[in-house]
């Protein structure tokens, strides 16, 4: 059973925000040079030694930016999540995609293009639960872990879930000063857990991406405290639950508000309740808010391309194991998956595409596409040149929805 090496806590380098901040401010446009040439490819072989000598140079649209997505412990403190002795297997029923083709803008692309156009490090299908694609690319393997970004938003609200059920949370009607009283006297102070998972609190907050003055470039993400103060000094612009507002801080305080609850760190919660029952086949690790510090809510898990659609499984069968139990409430996920009153297409930290289908998606590319109808989960983790974009999403969208088209429906 593959394993990576034990990152607990390993710190070099640049701080974590000096990291993400540079990757957002050097993300742009899309240059036509770059959407026509091959398909990048980077020797992870090498990768330990580029590292060492201090050679990851360069922004998005570079090797380097490969070579930080699948060492993101080399770069930021992060805390081990250890596979156990069970492994959920996922069969091969691999399917011709051969004739398979999507369209964008009136012209159609192969599964070849969208690996090209897309920046694609990690692609899979599993349709019934069997491994229907798998492709790989910017020189990563099997066993390369990738990171998430704001993906981990949505592992984080099947922790608190997990966290109601363990009887750590009483409900999410409950207030967020409940568990963390140092925001009683700031703009949270009426807001509940709900609100926050729905980003709907009211507090402001800036992520506009291409601005270099919001919040997630400035926010002290390497210290919880200060963060939860500086959270807390965001003024109120509308009531809770009137607002949606995507808010990256706000599922950093999410993190915070289980982390109180459970008196423990969010790594060792998921490796008990999720990633060793239901079978996950390799270690992570998550990021953390500084050294020793506790996860980030809001981001930055590190996995293989099957633990992803492993979580993918998970999710879509409500939080199912093998032995039919869940560490989630009974009507979780339901309740994760309706319509938010402040935005209809979100839910509980997921993404919700109408129809029953839901999204774990994250900057740069990455996304975890679900459609129980279908028995389909699609993962799909890359390295786009800007975090977000018209181009790249235009061609992922695309090709979610015709392989959910071509595939999902076949038996």
């Amino acid at each position: 059973m593959p394993r990576t090496p034990d990152t607990h806590s390993r710190w070099r380098f640049l701080p974590f925000a000096a990291i993400t901040c540079c990757l957002f401010l050097l993300a742009g446009p899309i240059p036509k040079a770059l959407a026509d040439e091959p398909t990048r490819w980077v020797d992870a072989s090498l990768d330990a030694e580029k590292i060492a000598a201090g050679n990851v140079q360069g922004g998005t649209g570079t090797d380097g930016q490969i070579i930080r997505y699948r060492n993101w412990s080399s770069f930021s403190p992060t805390r081990t999540i250890h596979a156990g002795d069970y492994t959920h297997e996922l069969p091969r029923k691999e399917q011709d995609f051969t004739e398979f083709r999507y369209e964008v803008e009136g012209r159609a692309f192969s599964v070849d293009d969208f690996m090209r156009e897309a920046h694609v490090g990690g692609l899979l299908i599993l349709k019934n639960g069997e491994i229907a694609l798998e492709r790989y690319g910017l020189g990563n393997t099997e066993d390369s872990l990738w990171v998430s970004f704001s993906m981990a938003k949505s592992v984080t609200s099947m922790l608190m879930g997990a966290a109601i059920k363990d009887g750590f949370i009483g409900s999410v009607d409950d207030k967020v000063t409940d568990y963390l009283p140092l925001l009683r006297h700031s703009s949270y102070a009426d807001a509940t857990l709900r609100n926050v998972l729905q980003m709907a609190s009211g507090t402001a907050w800036n992520e506009n991406y291409t601005d270099p003055d919001n919040d997630v470039f400035n926010y002290p993400s390497s210290n919880v405290v200060e963060l939860l103060g500086f959270l807390g000094s965001k003024p109120r612009l509308a009531p809770p639950g009137a607002a949606f507002n995507y808010n990256t801080g706000e599922t950093d305080l999410v993190g915070a508000i289980v982390r109180a609850a459970i008196g423990n760190n969010l790594s060792t919660y998921l490796e008990t309740k999720i990633w060793q029952p239901f079978g996950m086949e390799s270690d992570a690790n998550w990021a953390t808010h500084g050294n020793g510090g506790g996860e980030r809510g809001g981001c930055c898990i590190n996995a293989t391309l099957r633990d992803y659609g492993r979580l993918g499984l998970f999710a879509m069968h409500d939080g199912k194991l093998a032995d039919g139990s869940s560490p989630l409430p009974a009507n979780w996920m339901q309740e994760s998956l309706k319509p938010s009153p402040a935005n209809e297409g979100y839910g509980y930290l997921w993404w919700l595409n109408g129809g029953g289908v839901f999204r774990a998606s994250g900057i740069y590319g990455q996304g975890i596409y679900i459609n129980p109808a279908h028995e389909l989960v699609i993962v799909v983790l890359s390295a786009w040149p800007a975090a977000t974009g018209g181009s790249y999403s235009r061609h992922r969208n695309a090709f979610f929805g015709e392989v959910d088209k071509v595939v999902g429906e076949r038996i």
